[in-house]
């Protein structure tokens, strides 16, 4: 027999090896968590594999999840957005905007140059040909109970790290858990209902939506299915179907006329499998094939094997900024976050925006539109479309940098796509060469004017779209992908080189007619808010950069055309930047008077970001004249213009004032009316108000974030350029550059300390040394640093750790 001393001592050491093992996993959880119920959609935590989603509010007695699908779109294709008689008044508006006559030139916008139809409705676009992104329906779930006390522990939750929502709580003795996913390997919904009492399980469900659903229960099927509408009361609309089924470990199920039931059962897994034609053809097929392959497995191998797909994009990136204080629910830690310093909260808020990113889209799918892949109305907030003017764009923002990038793709497809019928649009309206894409869009291709020319007019949605193309390739150093996106590049640089002209101060070559996105001013003698103008900043900024894109493409790829010989003619020609007399950035060839000094929008800032034509590095005077411009600006704003200025006080290199607008874009809210001047920050969900919800704000901020800890823009990479005072200690994984590298690093004190270099491909980092650091090591062996710099020479694949010592 062994001694009972030894083998005493040996119990407590694992018991407590155990308990710090746990204690650290606890530490390092990512999750969201409540102690109720959501009460408003605004609670309810987002599951979702990039096709399909819900949303589940966690109710003990009655529950509602809410159904999602990306291809749930109204509307079809509209022959009507091509407005013939446009082009007609083009040389008149030119010639009233050349004479400084801009309101004139407005008057007769707004009465003809602007597509055909109704448009988007105003954003009220569900029963017309624009159409609208919907909700796909409502699973209700009435449970039943053996004993009727009042609930106790209740804990509800959304788990980053497996992306597998949670709601437990204790009724009458009994402990009931309920675990949701939405996988990522079988492609369905997947819901399980679970007690610690045997026979304790029953439930009845029902599917809904408010309009254009036939319910019904064929055998032990729950069905939804229908149309939507194509907007010319035709037979093209979306055509959808849901099945709902219970796989049940003992108990009974039992059918109903529009309900299925289930009595006294162990466990149960709700399986929701569902599809529309507009992506698959064979709908109708895939949802009883996904379905059918799903009732085969346990939902433990179910849940592995999503996990582990899930988690292969996920774990790429870490953030440590301390340990997760999962004491609190989140609604507590979003409210506290304004008075106390809590770090960690933002690395919880920086991966909730990268879990966002890889549940709401996938990269055979449609990309994130204004509310990603999660909505719960047929009548989203401006039709739930693709704003071409910033929004789907910042969706995009952190996919490069975060370790995304194969999620990139959806965007890429969807602006390739857009060609034909953006040329159609170019010839029509502007009797130009080339495809052009204004502020809006579908994934119906529309790519006309919109119906209003305040916000319809910009004509460089296009443009934006072209800058992910080449950022793609900035990251990945892919020749190949670079040689498919080169058409697509240089057909958008033909629209301008074919439709600008020379304004007649300067001989500049301008666009006419435009405008800066949904921001006005003011001329002498004219009454009316002015939009319509020619060449405003952000126009000249965006082209400059798409003109640079090909010329750097083409000299990649070994092309020298006749496109490439009018860019390099017409570069020289465009606009310069200019800075006012109040040393602020100009947003107009002229300096007028804004009619909203502190609107949300901030185009004429494009330059300094996502662009890097602005940079306190390479053109100082410029990058005062930008921190002018936020100054006017004022921090408040939209959620999405929140974020937007975070990233734009991270080029600037001002850690601590782009914490204050993180601190601000998470300022808690509550309510969904649509407002674009009160209420923005973030819901209890960590969902970005607008208000109302809009993805584009959570992405715009987990890109802040990364813009915060590296930056990569001018050439070589500068790691911690804006390290607010609050991360004084951290470290980072995972994080890229371009060039085509991943980059991990830690500081400690507010002084780097390390950095690890992975090559995704072969070249030479260029990495600058902070001014603390003396000397510079690499795998040990101490290295020359050259005017403030190291280089870096890896092979594909090779690695290398530098250590910074002060």
């Amino acid at each position: 027999m062994g001694n009972p001393m030894k083998i005493t001592v040996t119990l407590l050491a694992v018991v407590t090896l155990l308990s710090c093992t746990a204690s650290a996993e606890t530490a390092n959880e990512l999750a969201l968590r409540y102690n109720k119920p959501a009460s408003t959609w605004e609670e309810t935590l987002p599951l979702g594999n990039g096709r399909i989603g819900m949303m589940p509010d966690g109710g003990i007695d009655r529950e509602l999840v809410v159904l999602n699908d990306i291809t749930m779109w109204s509307g079809s294709e509209d022959p009507e957005a091509i407005n013939p008689e446009a082009i007609g008044y083009l040389p008149k508006i030119r010639e009233l905007l050349l004479a400084g006559k801009n309101g004139d030139a407005q008057r007769i916008m707004y009465e003809h140059f602007r597509c055909g139809g109704v448009g988007s409705s105003g954003g009220k676009s569900k029963n017309a040909p624009y159409g609208c992104f919907q909700m796909l329906g409502n699973l209700r779930i009435n449970y039943q109970y053996p004993h009727q006390e009042a609930a106790d522990n209740y804990q509800r939750k959304l788990s980053l790290n497996d992306a597998v929502a949670s709601t437990s709580f204790t009724r009458g003795g009994i402990t009931y858990n309920r675990e949701y996913l939405a996988s990522h390997s079988d492609d369905v919904l997947a819901i399980r209902v679970a007690a610690d009492r045997r026979g304790a399980v029953s439930f009845e469900l029902e599917l809904s939506r408010p309009e254009r659903a036939t319910i019904s229960v064929k055998g032990e099927s729950l069905i939804m299915e229908g149309q939507l509408n194509d907007g010319h009361n035709g037979d093209k609309g979306v055509r959808y179907l849901t099945k709902v089924e219970i796989v049940n470990k003992g108990g009974t199920v039992s059918a109903g006329n529009k309900s299925l039931s289930l009595s006294n059962a162990d466990e149960a897994i709700i399986l929701i499998s569902t599809s529309t034609d507009m992506l698959d053809k064979e709908y109708l097929a895939t949802v009883d094939r996904l379905l059918e392959r799903a009732k085969r497995f346990s939902f433990v191998k179910m849940k592995r094997a999503h996990t582990a797909l899930y988690k292969e994009k996920f774990d790429r990136v870490e953030l440590w900024l301390g340990e997760q204080d999962n004491s609190r629910t989140t609604d507590k830690r979003l409210a506290a976050f304004q008075k106390e310093e809590d770090p960690s909260f933002a690395a919880l808020y920086f991966q909730y925006g990268r879990y966002l990113i890889i549940c709401g889209t996938n990269e055979r799918t449609l990309p994130l539109n204004l509310q990603g892949l999660w909505a719960n109305q047929v009548q989203t907030p401006w039709n739930g479309d693709y704003h071409l003017n910033i929004n789907v764009q910042m969706n995009y923002w952190p996919v490069e940098v975060c370790n995304l990038s194969e999620l990139h793709q959806p965007l890429i497809t969807f602006t390739q796509s857009l060609v034909p019928s953006g040329e159609a649009t170019a010839k029509a309206f502007y009797g130009a060469e080339g495809w052009l894409a204004h502020m809006m869009s579908n994934p119906w291709k529309f790519t006309a004017p919109g119906e209003h020319a305040s916000w319809g007019a910009t004509n460089t949605g296009g443009a934006w779209l072209c800058a992910h193309l080449w950022e793609h390739f900035a990251f990945s150093q892919d020749k190949e992908y670079l040689r498919t996106i080169y058409p697509t590049l240089a057909g958008a640089a033909k629209f301008f080189l074919s439709g600008m002209i020379a304004e007649p101060k300067n001989g500049w070559l301008v666009t006419a007619p435009s405008s800066s996105p949904e921001n006005g001013f003011y001329i002498p003698g004219d009454k009316d808010r002015i939009f319509v103008c020619m060449g405003p900043t952000m126009d000249v900024q965006l082209i400059k950069e798409l003109f640079t894109n090909v010329l750097s493409a083409a000299s990649i790829l070994g092309i020298e055309d006749g496109t490439t010989a009018r860019i390099r003619e017409t570069l020289p020609k465009l606009p310069p930047m200019q800075i006012s007399s109040s040393g602020y950035l100009q947003e107009w060839l002229e300096d007028y008077r804004e009619a909203d000094p502190q609107h949300r929008h901030v185009s004429h800032l494009y330059g300094l970001y996502p662009s890097n034509q602005i940079s306190p590095n390479t053109t100082p005077e410029l990058a005062a004249a930008a921190r002018e411009t936020l100054e006017r600006r004022g921090d408040g704003g939209t959620g999405w213009s929140r974020a937007w200025k975070i990233n734009f006080w991270a080029r600037l290199q001002d850690g601590n004032r782009a914490y204050k607008l993180l601190k601000n874009l998470l300022e808690p809210t509550a309510g969904d009316e649509i407002s674009m001047s009160s209420g923005a920050g973030t819901y209890a969900n960590l969902f970005c108000a607008h208000p109302p919800f809009q993805i584009d704000g959570n992405l715009g901020g987990t890109a802040g974030i990364a813009e915060m800890l590296i930056q990569s823009q001018d050439g070589y990479i500068q790691l911690l350029p804006a390290l607010p005072d609050r991360w004084a200690s951290g470290s980072f994984k995972g994080l890229r550059v371009r060039g085509g590298a991943e980059v991990d690093a830690s500081w400690k004190n507010s002084r780097l300390l390390s950095a690890t270099l992975r090559a995704e491909t072969g070249g030479t980092f260029r990495v600058k040394v902070p001014d603390h650091v003396t000397a510079v090591k690499r795998n040990g062996k101490r290295i020359t640093v050259e005017n403030g710099y190291i280089a870096l020479e890896l092979k594909k694949g090779q690695e290398a750790r530098v250590e910074f010592i002060s």
